[in-house]
């Protein structure tokens, strides 16, 4: 068989693997970038901004309007609860991405609909600038 066909079946199947792999992590819920993040919470209304950092983090900077719900903490799906609706979508955000992904895991398993923000408030940050 020739080499530069079998080269590219290797990478076809690394291909549909990575897509499969990246659509089972999002099972469930939308990644988007900062600029289409901040569109969807700029109707406030219609929306529920949420940041899963702790505290700390919370308190060194934040989105404007967001609640804090630490994603960290031993009841965060009790937090989750106590101040979300689930008539509303929930915007989540993190420092990086990947604690949000993981929070909205869960609380798409609690039955919310939820957009995650990609790269969390760093690349809110970048694109802001």
């Amino acid at each position: 068989m020739n080499t530069k066909i079998i080269l590219a079946v290797v990478l076809a199947i690394v291909v549909v693997a990575a897509w499969a792999v990246n659509a089972h992590r999002n099972k469930g819920f939308r990644t988007v970038s900062s600029d289409d993040f901040a569109q969807i919470i700029s109707d406030t209304a219609a929306v529920q901004l949420v940041d899963v950092r702790t505290k700390g983090e919370y308190d060194e900077g934040h989105i404007e309007g967001a609640l804090l719900v630490d994603f960290y903490s031993y009841n965060f799906e009790e937090q989750a609860a106590a101040k979300l609706s689930k008539e509303k979508p929930v915007a989540v955000y993190c420092r990086s991405g990947r604690r949000s992904a993981s929070a909205a895991q869960k609380l798409v398993k609690l039955g919310y609909e939820v957009i995650n923000l990609d790269g969390g408030i760093l690349a809110w940050r970048r694109a802001k600038k």
